[in-house]
């Protein structure tokens, strides 16, 4: 809710509030400029209900998906392999829309994820997470070793998965949790909110969903606002979450 006010939500509403009696109204044409504006509104709204609008395409991309999760889940096959044949398939099917579908995929945010993803499995194979995390059980401090843990957790999460982070940088904290030294619930509570909340950074997988689904936005801008606000949360959400809920207990 501090981060929706701090960038603007609520100016985002009053704006909404704004247009939809300006969309319905009826009175005397308005300047060339607002025609332009409430034209492109329309086609945008029109756009968007055909987007939404159900075909036999989207009922088989629907049933694609749902393959490659039972078939990744399910039976632990390899994620990418059973995505481009599933692909392959849909593009058979459908060989007219295939060319704009690889069209309008934003190849630039799929070789930037796979790069950061790329670097970090590299990072991780060569045991640097393990050496951190090392380093950490050797802090005297409990409190200021759960400090550290949600940095990582926080920093290194804006560069990968979430989820993979928390299954990472929960264990680290196993060592002085069994001491005593500070409440479980409290590090385990901080770990996951400084590792979550960088989830809109354009480098993380979150992030980058957004960044390829935007439009009729300048993607190099809105890149650098969530890079940006990325590392604005890395470094503010993490000694905050930890000073309310591991030093304070709340909760």
């Amino acid at each position: 809710m501090i981060v929706f006010v701090l960038f603007g939500g609520l100016a985002l509403l009053r704006r909404r509030r704004a247009e939809v009696p300006a969309s319905g109204s009826d009175g005397p044409s308005e300047p060339d400029a607002k025609e332009e504006e409430k034209d492109d509104r329309t086609k945008e709204e029109e756009e968007t209900a055909e987007d939404l609008s159900f075909t036999w395409q989207k009922g088989l991309t629907v049933a694609g998906i749902l393959v490659i999760v039972a078939l990744a889940s399910g039976f632990g096959l390899d994620v990418g392999l059973v995505a481009i044949t599933v692909a392959t398939v849909l593009a058979l099917f459908m060989p007219r829309l295939q060319r704009e579908a690889v069209n309008r995929v934003s190849w630039s945010v799929v070789l930037l994820i796979c790069g950061v993803l790329t670097y970090v499995g590299v990072l991780e194979e060569m045991g640097t997470i393990d050496y951190v995390g090392e380093a950490i059980t050797q802090v005297g401090a409990p409190l200021l070793a759960a400090l550290l843990i949600c940095y990582i957790g926080a920093i290194v999460s804006a560069f990968a998965s979430s989820t993979g982070m928390l299954a990472a940088t929960i264990p680290l904290a196993v060592p002085f949790l069994q001491e005593g030294a500070v409440g479980a619930i409290g590090v385990v509570t901080a770990v996951a909110i400084s590792t979550t909340v960088v989830d809109a950074s354009p480098l993380s997988t979150n992030g980058a969903l957004v960044l390829a689904n935007a439009r009729n936005v300048d993607r190099d801008v809105l890149f650098r606002h969530l890079l940006a606000y990325g590392a604005v949360v890395a470094v503010v959400a993490a000694p905050l979450a930890w000073l309310v809920f591991v030093v304070l207990g709340v909760g």
